[in-house]
Formats: structure tokens, sequence, C-alpha cells
């Protein structure tokens, strides 16, 4: 919101008067009253309580001093924010409010660590945010999802499987599995739409833990104006780490006959925020998810 210079010019009758009405011909005694005044009127004493009362702000403050007028340049304050049901985008509330977000977002470990009052924090930014910046509408923005978008928090990961509100193996539980980064990879011509997943396996002692990448790869397609459907493909596993030399393991795509119930093979999710580094996702299955542009 750009900001107004605003000019405070000292109003003095005493000073107007004697520095207009006097004669070409006036006594040197005088001129010496008349500079006398106006240095006792200088803005530095009359507007400094101003300057006091601006602190935390960006002030300039320029002087122009001749023998009948001294002006004084402050910046305003600024305005006060508009009442709560007359707020919009326009005061620049999404930046804050996008701010707001990832704060609620960090510190638990992409939702693996969250709990009930973390999740509740988070839904909340998140509506708060989607509803000041309106419906997204892929059909005008779908070059905004290319790229290579991380994963910062998703509210399934508190189910603390890495299925999310899916079936999937546990965390910590069961299985020394650690779930590393969590990118999605999308190419809107090519219509690509890849999960990549890092993952740590524990092994027995005294061997190293073996690191692994595995690649989800869809297929994607706009429904509507803002919701995306996904067919799975592959996937794709490759070792990383100390095993990083072994060649990849690409597992196909189940028939349809032999594919759990639970898992179709393909899913749907609304892009409920988007701009060019944040994106906010909604599941078929109520599941939040916060990415930012990598």
């Amino acid at each position: 919101m750009a900001s107004s210079s605003q000019s405070f010019l000292p109003h003095s009758p005493s000073l107007t008067s004697l520095s207009h009405s006097s004669p070409s011909s006036s006594s040197s005694s005088s001129s010496s009253t008349i500079k006398s005044l106006i240095i006792q009127s200088s803005p530095t004493t009359t507007h400094y309580p101003i300057r006091r009362r601006l602190l935390g702000r960006r002030r300039s403050f320029s002087l122009r001093s001749v023998q009948d007028e001294v002006s004084a340049y402050v910046d305003p304050p600024p305005p006060p924010p508009p009442p709560e049901d007359e707020r919009s985008p326009s005061f620049e509330l999404l930046p804050y409010l996008k701010l707001k977000l990832l704060s609620a977002v960090s510190g638990v470990n992409r939702g693996l660590a969250a709990n009930e009052e973390d999740l509740r924090k988070a839904e909340d930014a998140a509506k708060e945010l989607e509803g000041v910046a309106g419906k997204v509408d892929l059909s005008k923005d779908l070059d905004k999802l290319q790229g290579r978008w991380k994963l910062i928090y998703s509210s399934a990961f508190s189910s603390r499987t890495l299925g999310g509100s899916r079936p999937g193996p546990p965390t910590g539980r069961l299985l020394p599995i650690t779930l590393g980064q969590v990118f999605q990879r999308i190419d809107i011509l090519s219509k690509d739409f890849d999960n990549i997943v890092d993952l740590e396996f524990g092994a027995p002692w005294p061997f190293p833990p073996i690191e692994v990448t595995a690649t989800l790869a869809y297929k994607f397609e706009l429904i509507g104006t803002s919701s995306i459907k996904i067919t799975f493909e592959k996937t794709t596993v490759k070792a990383t780490g100390n095993l990083s030399q072994l060649p990849p393991l690409d597992l196909p795509r189940l028939p349809d006959g032999l594919r759990p119930q639970s898992n179709p093979g393909s899913g749907e999710f609304e892009v409920t925020y988007l701009d060019d580094d944040t994106r906010i996702t909604r599941g078929d299955r109520g599941e939040l998810r916060v990415f930012v542009i990598s």
C-alpha cells in the first residue's frame, strides 16, 4: 500500500503579518526581529512531538528555510485496519494470512508431530486464507501449478502413517521407517504428476540405514475449475546414499482385479489456494495439505 506525504505548514499570525507586510525600507533592527521569530518558530521545535509519535515508521524530514517560509514533510502514520467485516485483499491481508498459516504449520514435522490443537490452528488459518483469496480458477491459472512443490504440512500425517488418511505403513512404531522430504513435481504440458518421497529404513547393527527415494508417477486432468483427478501409473524406487549405485526399480501398476479396494489407483483433490509460491489442497478424504515452491 503506497504511502503518501503530507505537508505540515506552521501558521503563525504574527509571523505572517511581519514577513509579508514589512516595507522594503524597514530598518536593520526589524530585519533582526523577523529572523529571530523565524528561528523560534522552526519546525525542529514545534513538530518534534509529531516525529516522536511516529516511532517504528520510516520518516523523511526535509527542511526548507527562507526569510518568510518554513516547510516540513513527514510520512503520515498508516491508516487503521478496516473493520473485520469489511476486510478485503485490497488491504494486503493475503501476505499476513499466508504468514499466519505458515507459522501455524511450523514445528509439527509436516504434521507427524501435530496434536489436536495444532490441527485446529492449521485448519483455521487455512480457512481464513482461502476465504479472503476466493475460489481458485485453474482454467486461467494452470501455469501456476508448474514446478516442484515441497510438502510442509499434511493433516493426515497426524495419524502417524505414511498413507495419511489411507492405509499405509506406520512410522516409528512397528517398522523403523523415517519419512524424509516429500515433493510434488507437476508438468502441465505432459500432464505428469509425481509424488516424490524420501524414506529411510532402519537396518540391524552394524549396517547403516537404507535410504531410498520413491517416485509415485501419476497423470492428472483438470475437473471443473479447481479440482484435479490423478491416475496412478507406476512407482519407481531408487536407492540413495551408500547404495546409490544400484539401478532404480520400477513397480508397475497392479491389474484392476488384483488391486485392493482401498487403493483404486486414482484420486481427486481440490486446489483451494494458489499463488506463485504457496498452494493449499484438500483431498477427497478431507486431508489438508500445504505446499511451497522449491
